[in-house]
């Protein structure tokens, strides 16, 4: 077994972790990669000698490694999953941030859950991912996203008007500051903030929820995993974004009508979860259902 180390280099609290992982791992004989970045940082702070950084540093750790450890918060275990692709390369998150449904675990935990995957106690968790075309003038683009695509609007206070078909049938004209099109991971993302649906991360659905409709009687609305999801932004009067796992492309007032285009990936992201790990003991752990406040 492989271990690939990433993780996010903006973070002070990275270095020492991964550190002591690394002498760990050299203590036990377990090979690993290190992130290009990471085995930098680490020479650069005198953490580990610069001939141990070269030999085990990587620029594409997910292709060459059997397991991917994402030391950050959500964020970087987006970044990681980017990173990784089609590769499919299990990932596991390790939370040096804040709350984290992607990254679970702790840094302390480290040294039992690498025995627990050298033992090969662990489950290997498929996550869907959504994929999106976006058309227009001078063609077609793709991207794909784990937690959610947003069309929302950019620097201006007006609402935006987005055309929605679900599979050729007209569902709705959202008038509203954006749309979120979310898979199960996701849910617990920005759709959760804006009041969408939790929904457990094996299901096969998508999520659409949109964000302050002028509505009331708009709500949010959960589909099948094959549904293909046309939009447009009806009256473009001005600029948006198109938003996906912290990535963004900006559309401009009086661009041309944008057809986009949503519907289930292809490929998947393969997180690791331990034996003891579930989403609904996460759910209870990072929002804190069931625990009573006093004062």
């Amino acid at each position: 077994m492989i271990y690939g180390i990433t993780g996010n280099t903006q973070k002070e609290k990275l270095w020492e972790p991964v550190a002591e992982l690394v002498r760990w791992f050299m203590t036990e004989s377990v090979p690993f990669l290190l992130q290009s970045e990471i085995a930098d940082g680490l020479a650069d702070r005198g953490l580990l000698s610069s001939e141990t950084c070269h030999q085990h540093r990587s620029n594409a750790p997910a292709a060459d490694t059997d397991i991917i450890l994402s030391f950050g918060g959500d964020g970087t275990m987006l970044l990681s999953a980017h990173e990784v692709g089609a590769h499919e390369t299990p990932i596991l998150g390790v939370n040096i941030g804040r709350l984290g449904f992607l990254a679970e675990i702790e840094v302390g935990q480290l040294p039992e859950t690498i025995r627990c995957l050298e033992k090969g106690d662990y489950r290997i968790e498929p996550r869907m991912l959504l994929s999106a075309d976006v058309r227009d003038e001078s063609g077609t683009a793709s991207y794909w996203a784990l937690n959610e695509f947003v069309i929302e609007r950019s620097g201006s206070a007006g609402l935006l008007s987005i055309r929605v078909a679900i599979d050729g049938i007209h569902l709705n004209d959202y008038w509203a500051d954006g749309l979120i099109i979310s898979t199960p991971t996701g849910s617990t993302a920005y759709s959760m903030s804006v009041g969408g649906p939790i929904v457990a991360p094996g299901s096969s659905v998508v999520i659409l929820t949109p964000l302050a409709p002028h509505s009331l009687t708009v709500r949010p609305i959960v589909l099948p995993a094959s549904a293909v999801i046309e939009a447009s932004v009806i009256r473009n009067e001005q600029p948006y974004v198109l938003a996906y796992d912290g990535r963004s492309r900006a559309f401009e007032h009086g661009d041309d009508p944008i057809a986009f285009r949503f519907s289930q990936a292809s490929h998947v992201v393969n997180l690791i979860k331990l034996p003891e790990q579930h989403f609904f003991q996460t759910l209870r752990s990072k929002l804190m259902w069931g625990v009573l406040r006093h004062g």
